[in-house]
C-alpha cells in the first residue's frame, strides 16, 4: 500500500487570494511538508466579519481561476456542504471521513496561532493533525508548550494581506 497523500488544508476567505498565499503554498511544497495544498474557501469564518456567505461562490471561482497554473494546488469547496459558520473541526472531520487515502496537515498564519484556543474544539485539531504555522508580523508567533504537532515554518515574511488589498481598492 502506498503512503497517504499529505494534504495541507489552507483555509481562508481568500478575499482575494494573493501572491503571499501562493508564495506560502510554494514554500510548503518545496520543503516537502505537503504533497498538495487545498485552498479551503470558507463561506463564513466565525472569527471574521469579512467573509460574506453571499459572495462565497464568487470567491471560490476566483481562487479556481488563480490556481489554474498551479497543479499541486486545489480550490476546495469542502466547507460549502457544512453548516455555517465554518468551523475547521467540522472541515477536518469531513476531510478525514471522505478522503481516507490522505493524511491532513493544517496550514495557518501566526495570527491564527495567537487565537487558536478560540477555535471550536481546538484540542481535537491539535490531537489529530500536524499544524504548520507561517510567521506573521505583529503577532507573537509563539507555539505554546506541549503543542508538539505545531511547527513554525522557515519561510520569508511577506507583508501583504487581503484586507490591505481590499482597502486599496476602495
Amino acid at each position: 500500500m502506498s503512503a497517504p497523500i499529505r494534504t495541507a488544508l489552507f483555509g481562508g476567505s481568500f478575499n482575494p487570494l494573493h501572491i503571499g498565499h501562493l508564495a506560502l503554498a510554494d514554500q510548503v511544497l518545496k520543503q516537502g511538508l505537503a504533497d498538495e495544498i487545498w485552498f479551503v474557501v470558507s463561506p463564513q469564518n466565525p472569527l471574521k466579519t469579512t467573509a460574506d456567505p453571499a459572495d462565497a461562490l464568487e470567491r471560490l471561482e476566483g481562487v479556481r481561476n488563480v490556481l489554474k497554473g498551479y497543479p499541486r494546488c486545489v480550490a476546495s469547496d469542502i466547507e460549502f456542504s457544512l453548516p455555517l459558520p465554518s468551523y475547521f473541526v467540522q472541515t477536518l472531520r469531513k476531510a478525514i471521513s471522505d478522503y481516507p487515502e490522505r493524511s491532513f496537515v493544517l496550514l495557518i498564519g501566526g495570527d491564527n496561532l495567537d487565537v487558536f484556543t478560540r477555535w471550536k474544539e481546538y484540542q481535537f485539531v491539535l490531537d489529530h493533525i500536524d499544524i504548520l504555522v507561517y510567521p506573521r508580523s505583529g503577532v507573537s508567533n509563539q507555539v505554546p508548550k506541549g503543542w508538539n504537532r505545531v511547527q513554525m515554518l522557515d519561510a520569508p515574511l511577506m507583508d501583504i494581506s487581503s484586507t490591505e488589498i481590499r482597502n486599496r481598492q476602495k
